[in-house]
């Protein structure tokens, strides 16, 4: 993670007040069809998203850029130009 500020969103994924599991679906399908270099910002409350959102960054090949300061916590994203594709029904695994 770098010290700069993350950059402005592109998109902005809501996950607040959702399990992980559920925030990946949504964030998997928010991202569908999202060119590459897109930033997005997932709002995520669940205590297991700092650790989850950089696991599926790494599995997915996106990259993840780090909380964005603020509250609620927010984590900024970079969406990847040959991402790995993911299963619509369970992102955290590979289609």
């Amino acid at each position: 993670m770098s010290a700069e500020p993350a950059p402005a969103a592109d998109m902005t994924v809501d996950g607040t007040g959702l399990l992980c599991v559920t925030l990946l679906l949504r964030l998997r399908a928010a991202v569908q069809g999202a060119g590459a270099g897109t930033v997005v910002h997932v709002v995520a409350t669940d205590p297991a998203a700092p650790l989850d959102l950089p696991a599926w960054c790494h599995m997915t090949g996106h990259h993840c850029l780090g909380r964005v300061s603020g509250s609620p916590p927010v984590h900024a994203l970079r969406l990847a130009p040959n991402a790995v594709p993911t299963r619509p029904d369970s992102p955290w695994h590979t289609a």
